[in-house]
């Protein structure tokens, strides 16, 4: 009885609102999730209506395969150094932008002009600058006189990742500089004249109070471009196909190597059932790290 009261005191116009949302969250993302994970277990090759339950033939192959811990090593690589690049590029650009007075918001547009540009798109103009015969790194060190510097950035297996991942921190770190920027405005300018005041030099006021109050800035940041780094699939495409050999294949490329060449969905959707665990932990360990030292502030 006290149940029936409080439900019919529940206004229902809400839930009517969100119900036409809610139905295609379910059947667009929800439903093909747990889908994917039913079809880990199996042997389905992407255009067979039937195929067999292989249970967890699927997992052990990938943990006991070459590849997979190739492409775990490489993606665990690159997303650490394109979160920390990212982080730090972003925030001395909007530490460098906080301080600017004329022309702030041209500068804010130039840098911010990357993000716009897609995936596929900066992949292709970075690979042409890349070009070993005539790619403007090489032309500009061959015209300096520095021809033993000129080296092949994405034919090198040594350097790829390195490539790549110079490249992607050009995309992103526009838009954590926004981010930063918003988080810099937040800040209370009596706080860092009372740290001027009483002796406080630039690094100092940086150091002890900017930073920690970008607290919340830099957990949304670093969750932002630790997530991104794990998916990072468009540049490796266009670039690198994985190559040269497998130096450059991470996890997300392995997937669509698998499933869509060579025919193995079910091997490619256990692989993605792995990826999204991998997001998933990752990111809640940051998360908490990050959160808790934002509670100690």
């Amino acid at each position: 009885m006290h149940y029936n009261i409080i439900f019919k005191r529940i206004p229902r116009a809400p839930f009517f609102f969100i119900l036409p949302s809610f139905i295609l969250y379910t059947g667009f993302v929800i439903v093909p999730s747990l889908t994917s994970i039913q079809l880990s277990f199996t042997n389905w090759d992407g255009l067979n209506p039937v195929y067999r339950y292989i249970g967890l033939d699927n997992y052990i192959e990938i943990f006991t395969s070459k590849r997979f811990l190739g492409a775990f090593r490489n993606t665990l690589y690159i997303t650490f150094l394109v979160s920390i690049g990212e982080n730090i590029t972003a925030l001395a650009l909007a530490l460098a932008l906080d301080k600017v007075r004329w022309f702030k918001s041209l500068f804010r547009a130039i840098f911010y002009i990357p993000v716009l540009i897609s995936g596929i798109v900066s992949g292709f103009i970075w690979l042409t600058m890349y070009n070993w015969n005539f790619g403007v790194i090489n032309t500009l060190l061959l015209q300096a006189g520095l021809e033993s510097l000129r080296v092949n950035w994405v034919g090198d297996p040594n350097i790829v990742l390195s490539s790549l991942i110079f490249t992607i921190i050009w995309k992103g770190m526009g838009y954590y500089m926004v981010i930063y920027l918003a988080g810099l405005q937040s800040i209370p300018k009596d706080c860092l004249e009372s740290a001027t005041i009483d002796g406080a030099n630039s690094w100092q006021s940086f150091w002890y109070i900017t930073f920690p109050l970008l607290a919340g800035s830099l957990t949304i940041n670093f969750t932002l471009s630790l997530i991104n780094g794990l998916k990072i699939f468009d540049q490796i495409v266009v670039m690198t196909n994985g190559g040269p050999g497998f130096a450059s294949e991470t996890i997300t490329y392995l997937i669509y190597r698998v499933a869509f060449s060579e025919g193995r969905q079910g091997f490619g959707t256990a692989l993605a059932v792995v990826l999204f665990i991998l997001i998933f932990v990752l990111n809640g360990i940051q998360s908490r790290v990050l959160r808790a030292r934002e509670v100690q502030l």
